[in-house]
Order: structure tokens, then C-alpha cells, then sequence
């Protein structure tokens, strides 16, 4: 297949641009995996009969990929980064088809596990390819975008679902063959219909991990723990203790994906004008109250509407973290955005392995607490957030960078 340089592909067709790939890839991802994950619940407590304790197991195990994710450096030896993402793609499309035809544990975390190997490696080469092929200085707001048609593409299935699921007496097979078919095919077709686009900072393909990034990493490893809480827990709780069907999970699914198809694009505009630390400051401290406010839940008994607007608000807060891509973009070595993007992923992913195994016993026992413990997180994150300086670069990565530099002047 034919590769060209970005410069060559500005003469493309607007439809065979390297944004436009992005973009397509990021509305397609969410069709296969948005539609497992809102079924997700109701699936495992209607055919394997899943507690607190399963759903931390299934997760564990969804999480061990990511944790391996530094093993696309080693891919990227093999095959180019394009090609990994849209053959991931592809795998996490097959993967989701197949779901509903394993329904006991074992067939679960077997299938689990595949299609998480494709989310992880897609997701991995994708950020990577992002910030190669995205401009610096317009990289806030076209990720914005890029979050809002991926919402966009998941509202659209999530909307199918509620109209069809009761109307139709739709099952968990049907959907999931064709919200993962469909993601399977549209991957397949990008395979073909696109040139190989060529960065103009060659990567290196060896495992980088660099002192002047250990904030960047820092942050990272806190992201994955309190969001491994969050998902884990937050929408099997709407089930188990509100008794939510199919359908109402998919419409407070489509609530969420409404404030962030609204959201994402002024967050990343607000992020390009007030810069990556306010923003992240402002994300973990607003998700610090979300969390106690789930503890509350459980302490006091709050009800189902307030579950549902933290569920919503939780998300917003969430699409704050593309401040973190563009603090990483800004801070690293053009040449290290791939490898590092995959170190990146693994840190990510060290709590993710163990956190939702373990707290899944706590679940059993006490809930609020497995919430007070993602509060905690978020405010050791908010901490470390303030370590970022107002304009970070190469060689101004944390504040500590500007407070050295001042001494030796002086």
C-alpha cells in the first residue's frame, strides 16, 4: 500500500485525510464497545448470575492487556502503527460479536479477554497516532471533536438499542453480532481505503522510560486506578441496587453521551485558553465530590436521581483528561510519542490489574468505601496536578523545573 508524507496528504480528498481517519476511527471504536459495555451488566447478571466479586474478576481480566500494552513496541518492529490499530480494531470488532456465545464465566472472561487485547493495542496506537499527526497548537480543540464523534457514533447506538430492544424482543446475541460486525467491517474497509500515512518524526521502537516524563507517568497510573473504580462499579451499582433494565441503562448511557457530544469540543477549547493544569485541577477536583457524593449513596441512602446526574457529571469531568495528552504532547521528544504512549498505557493499567479483583470483596461488604477509596485517588491526582506548569515544554515538565532553574540563577 502506498505511503505519503502529511504534507502529500493535504492534496488527498477531505475523506482520505489523515483527520478524517482519526475521526472515523474514533466514531467506530465506541459502535462495538459502548454496545458491550451497556449490555455488559444485565448480560453477566442474566446469564452467569455475577455479584460484586464476578464483576471485579471480569475486569481484572479486561484489564491485563492494557497492563501488557508496552508490547505493541515490539509489534511496531513488525508492522507499521496504522496497520496494528485498524488490525485491532478489527479483532475488537470480531471479539464483541462473538460475546453472547459464551454465556458462563469462563466463556465470558475467555472473550473478555480477546476483545480486550484489540480495545487496549487500538487504543494505545491511536493516542500515539493523534498526537503525530495532530498540530501542537490545535491539538486541545480537535481532540475535543474527536470525543464528541465518538460520542455522537455511541448515542446513535445506544438510541437504536432503546427503540428496538423492548420492541423487537431483541437478544444479547443480536446486538452484539451487529455492533461488533459493524465495527469489524468499517476497520476492514480503512485497511484498504487509506494510503499509509508517514509522521514526520520517525519513532523509535525501543522501550523509553525517561526521568524528566515521571509526572506524566505519575499521572497517568492515578487516571487508571480511579477510573477502573468508576467503571467497574458505578454502572454495575445502577444495576444491583436501583434495578436498572437493559434499556434504562442504555438511556442514562445516552444522557451522558448527550452532555458529552455538547461538552467535549468546549472542554477542549477551554483547555487550549486556560491551559493543561487548570484543567486538570478543576477534573480531579470536581471528581473528588462526585465520588464522595456515591459514598453518600450508600451512607444516606440518596436516591436513584442524584446516582444518575453523578453518572452524567462523572463523565463530563472525565473528557478533561485530554489535558493530559496535550501536556504529554507538549513536554516529549517528537520520537518518543509511540513507545511512550505504550509505557504510558501499562502504567495506566498497574491498578486496573489488581483494583477491581480487590475491591470487589470490599463491594461485598461495604460499597461506600470502595467509592471514599476513588475520592482519595482523585485528590492525591489533584495533588500531582499542581506539579504541571502553567506552559509546559521540553525541559519545563513540572514546576520543579522552574523553581531549579530560578536557584541557579541566583
Amino acid at each position: 500500500m502506498k505511503t505519503i508524507s502529511l504534507v502529500e496528504a493535504q492534496l488527498l480528498p477531505f475523506w482520505r485525510k489523515p483527520v478524517t481517519l482519526l475521526f472515523l476511527m474514533a466514531a467506530v471504536m465506541p459502535i462495538a464497545f459502548s454496545t458491550w459495555s451497556a449490555l455488559l451488566n444485565n448480560f453477566v447478571i442474566a446469564v452467569a448470575d455475577f455479584d460484586g466479586s464476578d464483576i471485579g474478576w471480569l475486569h481484572t481480566v479486561r484489564e491485563i492487556p492494557g497492563f501488557f500494552a508496552i508490547g505493541v513496541i515490539v509489534l511496531l518492529m513488525l508492522v507499521r502503527e496504522q496497520v496494528l490499530g485498524l488490525v485491532a480494531l478489527v479483532m475488537l470488532g470480531v471479539a464483541t460479536a462473538l460475546t453472547a456465545q459464551f454465556p458462563s464465566m469462563g466463556g465470558i472472561l475467555t472473550i473478555t479477554m480477546l476483545s480486550s487485547i484489540g480495545f487496549h493495542y487500538y487504543e494505545t496506537v491511536n493516542q500515539s497516532l493523534q498526537l503525530q499527526w495532530i498540530d501542537k497548537a490545535s491539538a486541545p480543540q480537535t481532540l475535543g471533536w474527536i470525543i464528541a464523534a465518538g460520542s455522537c457514533a455511541t448515542f446513535l447506538a445506544y438510541v437504536l438499542i432503546v427503540l428496538t430492544w423492548e420492541a423487537f424482543d431483541l437478544s444479547y446475541s443480536i446486538v452484539y453480532w451487529v455492533s461488533g460486525g459493524l465495527t469489524a467491517c468499517v476497520a476492514v474497509f480503512c485497511l484498504f481505503a487509506y494510503p499509509q500515512f508517514k509522521s514526520p518524526n520517525p519513532q523509535r521502537k525501543q522501550f523509553i522510560l525517561r526521568k524528566r516524563y515521571w509526572l506524566y507517568y505519575a499521572l497517568q497510573l492515578m487516571s487508571g486506578a480511579r477510573r477502573q473504580i468508576f467503571v467497574v462499579f458505578a454502572g454495575f451499582m445502577m444495576v444491583e441496587k436501583f434495578g436498572f433494565a437493559v434499556q434504562e441503562v442504555t438511556s442514562l448511557f445516552l444522557i451522558t453521551l448527550m452532555a458529552n457530544m455538547v461538552s467535549a469540543p468546549l472542554v477542549g477549547k477551554a483547555v487550549s485558553l486556560f491551559g493543561e493544569r487548570s484543567a486538570l485541577v478543576f477534573e480531579y477536583l470536581g471528581l473528588a465530590v462526585i465520588f464522595l457524593l456515591y459514598g453518600g449513596l450508600y451512607f444516606f441512602g440518596w436516591g436513584v436521581v442524584l446516582a444518575s446526574a453523578l453518572y452524567v457529571f462523572n463523565h463530563i469531568f472525565f473528557s478533561l483528561a485530554l489535558a493530559l495528552k496535550t501536556y504529554f504532547q507538549k513536554i516529549a521528544d517528537p520520537r518518543d510519542i509511540a513507545p511512550t504512549a505504550a509505557v504510558a498505557f501499562t502504567i495506566n493499567h498497574i491498578a486496573a490489574v489488581f483494583l477491581p479483583a480487590g475491591l470487589g470483596y470490599l463491594w461485598l461488604s461495604s460499597p461506600q468505601m470502595v467509592f471514599l477509596a476513588a475520592a482519595g485517588m482523585a485528590l492525591i491526582s489533584l495533588v500531582l496536578a499542581l506539579m504541571i506548569p502553567r506552559h509546559p515544554d521540553e525541559g519545563n515538565e513540572t514546576i520543579f523545573m522552574r523553581i531549579r532553574a530560578t536557584h541557579l540563577v541566583e
